[in-house]
């Protein structure tokens, strides 16, 4: 889905998906999807994790990410548990991924392409992890 952005330093920009650790999936389930509403748009299982993309409403999304033998406060998302990342829509993906990297913060996934779409991450200054997300 690409929505019209006022913001020119970030073509096409927006909220795509909030990634967050799970440590009790049907829970979190029973959360985002019975209580607030939120419709199951693909769910995806390896032996190294599940992930149940919900869309809030809207076209942007909840990602529930749940790994094997992950607790509150360690797991894969140590120093920002639960929350994994956020993901910023936009449009132009390699222009906006080299802007960020000409302000100095440090690139820690390249842009690559995954299922339809490029992603790249970088670190922000509080350590969170941001990704930038482009559709085809």
């Amino acid at each position: 889905m690409i929505v019209n952005s006022n913001n020119s330093l970030l073509p096409g920009g927006g909220i795509h998906h909030i990634a967050v650790q799970t440590f009790d999936p049907e829970a979190s389930l029973r959360l985002y999807r019975d209580v607030l509403g939120m419709r199951i748009v693909k769910e995806t299982v390896t032996p190294q994790r599940s992930i149940t993309l919900l869309d809030i409403g809207d076209g942007s999304h909840v990602e529930l990410v749940a790994t094997p033998g992950a607790a509150p406060g360690g797991g894969i998302a140590a120093g920002n548990n639960p929350l994994l990342h956020i993901a910023l829509r936009t449009t132009d993906l390699r222009a906006v991924i080299e802007q960020v990297r000409s302000a100095g913060y440090e690139i820690t996934v390249e842009p690559k392409e995954v299922r339809q779409a490029t992603i790249a991450f970088f670190k922000g200054p509080n350590a969170e992890l941001i990704e930038f997300y482009q559709t085809y």
